[in-house]
């Protein structure tokens, strides 16, 4: 049995469709991220999942009941699926604790440890307009886990947060999976987001799944250089010209290109073995963590990751693979 089933979703908007016949399914307790270029139809998928958007054709079943459209009931959405907008707003001049006792559907212990989970027990008595962006997220958050969802859909959770705060949302969603025992299911534009957090990531290129796959699997091995784009800088190079960079034969081959993360080539000033071939530097730029070298090597563009910052523009090195990870 499928907890959640997206079965052939269709929808469209001025006689084009955002939503291009999208399926998956998704267990409870699974983390899933979804992930696209601005555009490519995730919002309106999260919306139909929430019954917040109805669908033109196909069907969404959240613990085998199909989950109604706006234009099937009165009140839209699903008592156990929670939706938080990326525009979510909360409403002026009401206490934190009022306005969450406005649709809070809880005890009052069980509101007073999720307020304490989501780091907002000392906010309760401020006024929402007196919130910074972070305590704003943080409320809007435990107001739509005060209905008890078993499924909680975030529309881009992690926008406009600097690196920190990023890490601080990721979490403090794993704390809330614990102890309210609720699903989480992300869209965000940016899928490195979802690497360090996610189970499964789908990723959708104008409203249709081009790639579903675990983190490291698409990370790794993208299907094009979209869905390559998406998680990360790379570089495009035939499968021929990889494997005799790396002294292999063809059989270690598995595709005419491949998709290469810098971290998986390497650059030497001096060459140190007959594998390693000739490279042009082209730019470099520190990144905090490691330099990211951009050369030319034998007419193809390519991107290392290094710790050594002694490289310089127009530069003569040598390139070599650093481990065959394909």
């Amino acid at each position: 049995m499928q907890w959640l089933s997206v079965n052939q979703v269709v929808k469209c908007l001025t006689d084009r469709p955002v939503v291009d016949g999208v399926s998956f399914s998704l267990q409870s307790g699974t983390r899933l991220g979804i992930a696209g270029e601005t555009g490519a139809g995730k919002s309106s998928l999260l919306k139909i999942m929430a019954g917040l958007m109805q669908p033109d054709q196909g069907t969404v079943l959240f613990e085998e009941k199909r989950v109604l459209g706006p234009d099937e009931k009165l009140l839209p959405g699903h008592p156990h699926i929670a939706y938080l907008s990326q525009h979510f707003e909360l409403i002026n001049h009401y206490r934190v604790s009022e306005f969450l006792a406005l649709t809070s559907q809880l005890e009052k212990e069980q509101a007073e440890r999720l307020y304490s989970i989501c780091g907002i027990d000392h906010l309760l008595d401020r006024k929402t307009s007196q919130l910074s962006g972070g305590e704003r997220q943080r409320v809007a958050l435990a107001n739509a886990l005060g209905k008890q969802p078993r499924l909680l859909l975030l529309d881009e959770p992690f926008s406009n947060l600097d690196p920190a705060h990023k890490e601080n949302i990721k979490e403090l969603l794993s704390n809330l999976e614990q102890a309210l025992s609720v699903t989480v299911l992300i869209v965000s534009h940016d899928a490195a987001d979802l690497l360090s957090w996610a189970d499964t990531i789908l990723l959708l290129q104008n409203g249709r799944v081009v790639q579903e796959g675990t983190p490291f699997s698409l990370y790794l091995h993208p299907l094009n250089a979209y869905c390559a784009g998406l998680l990360g800088p790379y570089a495009e190079v035939p499968g021929e010209w990889l494997a005799q960079l790396a002294g292999h034969d063809r059989s270690h081959l598995i595709s005419p290109c491949y998709f290469v993360r810098p971290e998986h080539f390497s650059i030497s000033h001096v060459q140190e073995s007959a594998l390693t071939k000739p490279l042009t530097i082209e730019s470099v730029q520190f990144m905090g963590s490691h330099t990211l070298v951009v050369a030319h090597c034998e007419g193809l563009t390519v991107k290392i990751s290094t710790s050594d910052r002694s490289y310089k523009k127009g530069q003569s090195a040598h390139l070599s693979v650093r481990d065959w990870v394909w």
